[in-house]
């Protein structure tokens, strides 16, 4: 039997959806350090509501954490290396593994030379953003005068939007077609009424989507006020003519550290190149899972970044691990995506039914059904959480929605 000091030291970098649930779930079976410098576990997919209201969408890590064992190290990783088997941390501590979990997300890929990208303060290294950017200054809430450059905001810094578009009116833009931006624009729009919003894409809006989904988004969209500019390319946030801009056209993986430390990245997507079991190609001592990661199965072939295939994959490589900690080999991934789901305000949504390799079926739900339904899948991630928390053996396989 395996006593305490027998366990195996696993490291697990970054506390968003893959990594906090990797954590949770590897907890009865080895030392597990989870390092992340916030303190909080934010909910990623609740980050558009956050430009119409200062409610929170963060949880802290502590309770999430309470009874399980796992300690977690509010330090920033700065260097990983894989034959040392160690991390070291922005305070200079080093850490030694067995195994290590790699799941640092991906932020918003704001175009070189945009400095005027504005921070609310600093919440929490659970977000998308692993505290791996410096802090930004906070949004100023002055008039706009000519020919001053819009102030731009991503999703991650959505509550300094709210605090610039609160009881002011002026023109806004969104750019990006895709959740990110629709998600942005639908709830801007609903909740800022005297600003007027464009939605500008270089391809077609809500790729991905079949035709009745893409028509309905368009259609609320427009009920909403948002004027649609499709085959709009934008290079540069701050060349649009808006007051504000909010900058949603394309994610890039937390890969810098993997990088250095010599990993494998996939070359189409800057991701850890991982194979079927979710281990480093070319360290496999390395687990990567969530956006981090250059995931497949079988099933659903290449997956794409998002909460979607983040839990399922932090949960499978938990999998993986425990299995080598017996002496047997690890599963390959099995998943599949079924649905896809998007938030158009408070009032309406879109639920997209899709095959297992994510291509859009027919079928649809849409108004109220639909935005009941993203709100009950979003509160079952964080029950997921709990469950593993109280029970964390039960967790197994997990859908793709």
């Amino acid at each position: 039997m395996t006593t305490k000091r027998d366990k195996q030291q696993i490291i697990v970098l970054g506390a968003g959806y893959a990594g906090l649930l990797a954590a949770l779930r590897l907890a009865p079976h080895a030392h597990v350090t989870l390092v992340d410098p916030a303190d909080r576990f934010t909910e990623r997919v609740r980050q558009h509501e956050l430009v119409a209201r200062p409610a929170t969408n963060d949880l802290p890590l502590a309770s999430l954490l309470r009874g399980t064992g796992v300690r977690h190290l509010p330090r920033r990783v700065t260097a990983l290396d894989p034959l040392a088997r160690k991390i070291t941390t922005d305070d200079g501590q080093l850490l030694d593994y067995d195994c290590l979990v790699y799941a640092l997300g991906s932020r918003t890929a704001v175009p070189t030379g945009v400095p005027s990208v504005r921070s609310a303060p600093r919440q929490s290294a659970g977000s998308p953003l692993t505290g791996e950017l410096a802090p930004l200054e906070t949004a100023d809430a002055s008039p706009r005068s000519e020919p001053a450059a819009p102030q731009v905001f991503t999703a991650e810094t959505t509550p300094a939007l709210c605090t610039l578009t609160r009881d002011r009116s002026g023109f806004l833009a969104v750019v990006g077609g895709g959740l990110t931006g629709i998600e942005l624009a639908a709830e801007l729009a609903e909740s800022r009424p005297a600003w007027d919003v464009r939605l500008l894409t270089a391809g077609e809006l809500a790729v991905g989507h079949s035709t009745r989904g893409r028509d309905h988004v368009r259609r609320v969209l427009t009920a909403l006020g948002v004027r649609i500019e499709e085959g709009h390319t934008v290079a540069d946030p701050l060349d649009v003519d808006a007051d504000a801009v909010v900058w949603a056209a394309a994610m890039v993986p937390h890969t810098a550290v993997a990088a250095e430390a010599g990993l494998a990245l996939d070359p189409a997507s800057g991701r850890v190149a991982v194979d079927a079991s979710l281990r480093s190609i070319s360290h496999p001592e390395i687990y990567a899972v969530g956006d981090a990661a250059a995931a497949h199965s079988s099933r659903a072939g290449s997956l794409r970044m998002g909460c979607a295939a983040a839990l399922p994959t932090g949960s499978h490589a938990a999998t993986a691990i425990i299995a080598e900690l017996r002496g047997r080999a690890p599963e390959r991934l099995d998943f599949g995506y079924r649905l896809q789901c998007v938030s158009l305000g408070r009032r309406d949504g879109l639920v997209q039914f899709v095959r297992h390799d994510d291509s859009p079926r027919d079928r649809v739900l849409t108004g109220r059904t639909a935005a009941w339904a993203k709100e009950r899948i979003v509160r079952s991630t964080v029950s997921v959480m709990g469950l593993a928390r109280r029970a964390p053996d039960t967790i197994g396989r997990l859908p793709g929605f």
